[in-house]
Parts: C-alpha cells; sequence; structure tokens
C-alpha cells in the first residue's frame, strides 16, 4: 500500500471538487510505481484490455488502437501508450485508487495508465469527467485552464482536442504529485523525461444518458404501463391544436414512472453497477460449498472483491445490493451485511460472525465467491 493521500479532504470539497483544478505538490510522499513501463506494455499486448497509442510525427497527431507488439518504429520521443483499466488486472494500482475513497464508489470509473516519451502526450483537449492525476516516474509538464468555452475539433478521427487556452496551473509535475482536474477544463500535459501517469477517474452521468438508460430499464423488465386517457374530454374547437392539458397529461404519465422509487432504486443500482470493461471473472473448480466457505473465514481467510467489481446498495436499504448489473437481495434484513459487501474491498470471518444474521449472508455469498466476484487470496 502506498503511504496516505496529503489533502485536506473537506477543504477540497469544498472548493475545488467540480469547480476548479488543484495541485497537490507530494501528494504522495516518496511513491512507488506499482508497474514499469514493460509491465505496462504486457497488458497492451492483450487483446481484451483496452490500449491506445498517441504519437506525433510531421507536426501530425496519430492514434490507434491496440493491442500492441512492437514500439521500435514510433523512436525516442514524441509518443504515449494509454491503457485504460488497469486497476482490473493489477492489485497494487488498485491500492493507488483505495486513497480516494471519500468519493462514492459509484462515481469511480477507472485508473487509466499512460506512458510517455520525451514530448509524448495526447494534445489539448476537454474531458467530461474528473480525474487525479498522479505523477509516477520522471516528470511531466502540465497546462490546465479553469472552466471556460473553447472550439474543439478532430486532431484525428480518434482524438479531439481544442483551442489554445489561458492556463490557470503551469507546472512541472514529478513522482509523488497529483493534479485534478474537474469536468469541463481544458488541459494538455507533454512528458519531458520518460514519464508514467496513474489516471483516477471518475464518471458523471448525463441526464441523455439516464434517459435512455432508464428507458431500456423499462423496456426490460415492464411489460406494459398506463396509456393516456382522455375521457370526459369536451368537443375539440381546433382540430389540428395540441391543448396545454394534454402536455400536462403526457409529462405526467412520464414523471408517474419516475415516481416509483423502487423501480427507480432498481433501475440506477443495476445501471451503475455495471462494469464498463471485462472484468477478470474466473469461476472457482471445484465449486465451493457452504460448509467449505465457512471454514476458510473461520480459519482467518479473509475474501477479496474483484478489482473492477463494482457493488453498491441504496441509503436505508437493509436487504437489497447491486453487483455487476445485476440486483440481488437478502432472506433476512441485514443493513450491516449489505454495508460489508458494498463498503468493503475485504470480508473477514470475525465481522460475518458479528452480524444478525450470517446465514443470510453466506447463502448469497456462496454463489458470488465461485463465480470469482469474491476470492480468497491464496487462490490468486
Amino acid at each position: 500500500m502506498h503511504s496516505a493521500l496529503k489533502l485536506d479532504i473537506d477543504d477540497f470539497l469544498a472548493n475545488y471538487w467540480q469547480r476548479k483544478p488543484k495541485l497537490i505538490k507530494a501528494g504522495f510522499p516518496g511513491f512507488e510505481d506499482p508497474l514499469s513501463p514493460d509491465e505496462l506494455a504486457g497488458l497492451a499486448l492483450e487483446p481484451h484490455i483496452e490500449s491506445r497509442r498517441v504519437w506525433r510525427a510531421d507536426d501530425r497527431w496519430n492514434a490507434e488502437t491496440g493491442p500492441f507488439e512492437s514500439y521500435d518504429h514510433l523512436g525516442e520521443t514524441d509518443w504515449t501508450l494509454l491503457v485504460q483499466a488497469v486497476n482490473q488486472w493489477h492489485p497494487a494500482v488498485q491500492d493507488v485508487a483505495e486513497a480516494f475513497r471519500f468519493i462514492p464508489g459509484w462515481r469511480f470509473d477507472d485508473v487509466m495508465v499512460s506512458f510517455s516519451t520525451p514530448g509524448g502526450g495526447v494534445g489539448p483537449h476537454i474531458d467530461q469527467y474528473g480525474v487525479f492525476i498522479i505523477q509516477g516516474d520522471g516528470r511531466r509538464r502540465w497546462r490546465v485552464g479553469l472552466p471556460q468555452t473553447l472550439k474543439q475539433f478532430a486532431a484525428h478521427g480518434a482524438l479531439r482536442h481544442c483551442e489554445a487556452f489561458e492556463a490557470e496551473i503551469d507546472e512541472v509535475l514529478e513522482p509523488g504529485d497529483v493534479l485534478y482536474i474537474p469536468p469541463g477544463c481544458p488541459h494538455e500535459g507533454y512528458a519531458e523525461t520518460p514519464a508514467l501517469n496513474y489516471s483516477i477517474g471518475f464518471r458523471a452521468p448525463d441526464a441523455r444518458d439516464l434517459i435512455s438508460g432508464f428507458a431500456d430499464h423499462m423496456l426490460a423488465h415492464e411489460s406494459d404501463s398506463r396509456r393516456f386517457d382522455d375521457a370526459a374530454m369536451a368537443p375539440c374547437s381546433a382540430h389540428g391544436r395540441i391543448d396545454h392539458q394534454a402536455m400536462l397529461q403526457v409529462k405526467a404519465l412520464m414523471v408517474e414512472l419516475l415516481d416509483d422509487p423502487v423501480r427507480m432504486a432498481d433501475w440506477f443500482g443495476e445501471m451503475i453497477s455495471e462494469a464498463k470493461h471485462d472484468l477478470d471473472l474466473e469461476p472457482v473448480e471445484p465449486l465451493y460449498s457452504l460448509e467449505e466457505l465457512v471454514l476458510r473465514l473461520d480459519h482467518g481467510d479473509h475474501l477479496y472483491r474483484l478489482a473492477g467489481a463494482r457493488c453498491f446498495y441504496m441509503e436505508g436499504s437493509e436487504d437489497v445490493f447491486y453487483l455487476d448489473g445485476d440486483r440481488y437481495q437478502l432472506d433476512e434484513p441485514d443493513a450491516d451485511a449489505i454495508a460489508l459487501l458494498c463498503d468493503q474491498a475485504r470480508i473477514c470471518g470475525p465481522e460475518v460472525a458479528c452480524l444478525k444474521q450470517p446465514e443470510a449472508l453466506l447463502e448469497v455469498l456462496l454463489p458470488l465467491v465461485n463465480q470469482g466476484y469474491w476470492y480468497f487470496e491464496e487462490d490468486e
């Protein structure tokens, strides 16, 4: 594990989060890279892992997606390798993200890791998600502006750039420095030496995505819904007109669907718990029986949740939780059991033994262990 993040969290959330960029010098004192450039290149060999290369040649930007086998033709400067969701494949990278648990887990997206040669970067751009960038080995110069409206254009089929911007932060980052960039802030970073960077990204759904996702949920789960009804209508005086009253009822029909708290909770919980990238799920062989699971927990072995598996519950819920796009329910309500599953990345025997209804948790946990969502470290 890395040293704790040196940050006044209350001040940060009150004055910077979602508002303006912040440079945290030596945010991780004595930061040690959890992986090497060679290990990162090894991940980019895998077809199921999302990777990109961005480079400049003759003043032109180029980008391509992996998997990649060789980098020799790119030379010694002006290129970057980016690999998504490295936390799912490398437990020590997940440990880095643990320092940001003061932000709700449902907002966390993934940890992207990049390696850049001198001059390497992806150009000036604006993202619609927030990110903490940790400087690993090497040095990189970053320019970041306050939120502003800028022209954006395609520098390449896979690269969207923005026009030149005024920088609020213009600094060279060294190992252990942390840069926070909120959504909507233009930024660009170029390596001064060979450099590793860790980008801890946070997602924020937009209203269009929410509405289309809710509609998909309705289509999948509800066979019918209430129809428009204009019983007791007055005679129509303008054949081509849509009355205000009709529009009010159309809106009321739609709002009524959104007004069901159980339907809303199930839709949002299932949607937000879905993994964005393929999980490294490995079913257990042979499968555990309930007795074997209990024995291992009693023996002192800890269960760890698979990195990248998203597991959440609604405030106030005592029996329902959401994991990887599915809804699960305990046979007996137990708020402590739900919190243990979703708040903690690790489960140990004494915590289970202290629950009101340990059996209710174990019965729902057993098939999830057998599917690979939780695992004993010794099984790795």
